[in-house]
Order: structure tokens, then sequence, then C-alpha cells
């Protein structure tokens, strides 16, 4: 079954996505949403060497509140400070000390940081120790730092490691 299915949980997804795309369900669109959701992870497995096994899923569903949390509090935040006067905005590269092991988590925290309006992460270094991430409006970099490794790193430790 592995074989046939090396990420189940994305094939599902998938196959889920696909049905919601086209608004419906039917011989076709089943077969065909099958189709894609057994043929696109068998042809990216390559592109997935280290696959997470276990996830815990409570602190997960806390982490999905926070991301969704944050990135409506910065939209907020970011609608003021754009409209407002320029000189309000104190845009900075910050450098954020990776503790994080697992390389799927790391990629999880560079992505949730480039969700939240305001921030993105520019540059993983090649040893995976710290993330480079630009952010709009940083009075201070120390309670930046602190916040992101707070906020995301610390509940996605406790999520894959």
């Amino acid at each position: 079954m592995s074989r046939l299915m090396p990420q189940p949980v994305i094939s599902v997804a998938l196959l889920v996505t696909w049905l919601l795309l086209n608004n419906g369900v039917s011989a076709a669109l089943l077969v065909s949403g099958v189709v894609l959701a057994v043929g696109v992870p068998l042809f990216t497995q390559h592109f997935w060497p280290e696959y997470v096994r276990t996830v815990r899923l409570v602190p997960l569903v806390r982490l999905v509140g926070i991301v969704i949390h944050d990135i409506v509090i910065a939209n907020l935040r970011m609608v003021v400070l754009i409209l407002g006067p320029v000189s309000r905005l104190r845009p900075q590269f910050i450098v954020i000390p990776v503790s994080l092991n697992e390389p799927f988590a790391i990629t999880l925290l560079a992505s949730i940081i480039s969700l939240t309006p305001g921030t993105v992460s520019a540059n993983l270094s090649g040893d995976r120790r710290s993330l480079l991430v630009h952010d709009l409006n940083v009075e201070d970099p120390d309670t930046a730092v602190q916040r992101i490794k707070e906020r995301y790193e610390r509940p996605l430790m406790e999520i894959f490691e």
C-alpha cells in the first residue's frame, strides 16, 4: 500500500481539493481525482526524501488557530501602516536562530512567516541554524525574534519533534 500511496495524506487532500474545485461528484470526476491523488504523489515522491510520519494533532490545531489569528491581525496592521505616513514604517532584516531539526518543520516555519503579511522569509543558512526574515515594521529586533520563536517555532517543535 505504501508503494501505491507514498503520501496518503497528500493523496486524500488532492482528491478532496479536486472534487471541491470541480464543485461536484460524478464517476468521471471521482476516477480522474483518484488518478491525480495517486499519480501526483508517486511522481513527486523523489522530492520528499524525509516524510514526516508522526504528527501531534492537538498542537497542530492550536498552531493553525494561532496562524489564522496572526494573519488576520497582520492584515489589519498592514492596512494601517500602508495607509499611514511612510515615516511610521521600520523595515528591517532580522536573523532568527532555528532550533528545529526536522527539515519539513523548518520549511513550515519559513512558510508561516511568509504567509503572515509584513514578513517574508528571505534565506535559510546552509547549516539550517538561522533564518533571515524581512519584517516591514520592527520596533525591537529581539522582541520580533522571540515572538516568532514562541508563537511558531515552539509549537512546531511540539508537533514534529
